[in-house]
C-alpha cells in the first residue's frame, strides 16, 4: 500500500510521533530532523524513546601534518509505544556514518565537524522513519 495513501503509515505517524526531549546538541539536531520529515507532533498517538551514540575514527592521515580526515558513525536505539496502550509498537536501531575533513583551518574544521554531525543526524531520523513506513506493528488506520 502506499505509505501516503489512505491508511498508509505514512499518514498514521504524520504529526503524531513525540520525541522524547533532547538533552544534547545531536539530540536537539535529530529532534529537529524528525519534526521536518513527520511533522511536529500536534495529537501525539505515539511516544519515541531513542538513544544516541557517535563514534569519531581517524580515517586519514598526512606525514608532518596528521589526520586530515575524520569519519563520524551514528547509532540510534528506539522504541515507539502506542500512547494509549503503552505498549511497544517498533523498537530496533539504526546507523550512519559520514566524514569530514581536518585539512583547513581551525575554524573551518569545527565548521566541518559540526556540519557532519548535522547530516548524521539527519541520516538518522531518515533511516528511523524509513523503518518506521514498514514496521508490521504500527496500525495503518
Amino acid at each position: 500500500a502506499p505509505v501516503y495513501g489512505n491508511g498508509g503509515r505514512g499518514r498514521v505517524l504524520r504529526n503524531a510521533v513525540a520525541a522524547g526531549d533532547p538533552v544534547t546538541r545531536t539530540d536537539f539536531q535529530f529532534v529537529h530532523a524528525l519534526d521536518d520529515l513527520l511533522g511536529r507532533p500536534t495529537n501525539p498517538r505515539f511516544a519515541l524513546a531513542y538513544t544516541i551514540t557517535t563514534r569519531e575514527v581517524f580515517a586519514g592521515a598526512v606525514e608532518n601534518v596528521g589526520d586530515t580526515r575524520v569519519q563520524v558513525f551514528g547509532t540510534l536505539e528506539f522504541t515507539l509505544t502506542d500512547s494509549v496502550s503503552g505498549l511497544p509498537v517498533a523498537q530496533g536501531e539504526v546507523t550512519g556514518n559520514t566524514a569530514y575533513s581536518t585539512t583547513g583551518t581551525q575554524l573551518a574544521t569545527l565548521t566541518a565537524e559540526e556540519d557532519a554531525e548535522l547530516r548524521l543526524m539527519r541520516m538518522l531520523a531518515e533511516s528511523l522513519v524509513t523503518r518506521l513506513y514498514t514496521e508490521p506493528g504500527i496500525p495503518t488506520a
